[in-house]
């Protein structure tokens, strides 16, 4: 059985588990939520030196970590990574997209207002930056779902589960001006409408 090592609160964590809830594959979760030590265990760093959630270990014990690695591993040969060479580079472009320029304003914002080991970071010279270049990344998102259903086109792709795990919290964690971004909000809803979507909270039972 595939193990993942995920941080319950994290949009990393929660987009490879959104997407083993899609493919319906089960899985042994190994919770590593901040603050409890667990990825500073030697038991993860022999297994993982970058100390970095989320880790999938494979039945046979080899190991991928980053969360869009992880994505296109499991996604390859199903629905959710096109076949079609264009197609699927238009994923990866959103899902690099979502590495350099979404998650690094969004994430980072949302993280600072959420844990409170990052409260000293809650001043306006490092907020507002960050508030600046959120709504930038979130209005060239609007500018493609005001053409597409989904990021890469029509059906939903790992490029749709990578960005909605921490565009749909972007207003309530981070305080971003969603409501400057319809297109962006009906996208949300598409996405979580999709049959096998599972929120944030789930985790699959124990095994």
């Amino acid at each position: 059985m595939l193990t993942l090592w995920s941080m319950p609160s994290s949009g990393n964590s929660y987009k490879v588990r959104l997407l083993l809830a899609h493919l319906g594959l089960p899985f042994r979760h190994v919770p590593a939520e901040q603050g409890s030590g667990v990825t500073t265990s030697a038991e993860f760093r022999a297994i993982n030196p970058a100390g970095k959630v989320p880790l999938l270990v494979l039945e046979d014990g080899r190991t991928i970590r980053e969360s869009n690695a992880i994505l296109l591993y499991l996604g390859d040969g199903t629905r959710f990574v096109p076949d079609d060479r264009y197609a699927r580079a238009l994923v990866h472009q959103w899902m690099f997209f979502e590495q350099y320029s979404h998650e690094p304003a969004i994430a980072v914002r949302a993280g600072i207002l959420t844990y409170d080991d990052r409260a000293h970071l809650r001043t306006p010279d490092v907020l507002d930056p960050l508030l600046e270049k959120g709504h930038a990344a979130l209005g060239l998102m609007e500018r493609q779902l005001e053409a597409t259903p989904f990021l890469a086109g029509d059906p939903l792709s790992v490029a749709d589960i990578c960005l909605y795990a921490y565009t749909h919290s972007a207003g309530d964690k981070g305080g971003f001006e969603m409501e400057r971004f319809p297109a962006v909000n009906r996208w949300i809803e598409r996405v979580a409408a999709e049959p096998g979507h599972v929120p944030l909270e789930w985790l699959p039972d124990a095994v």
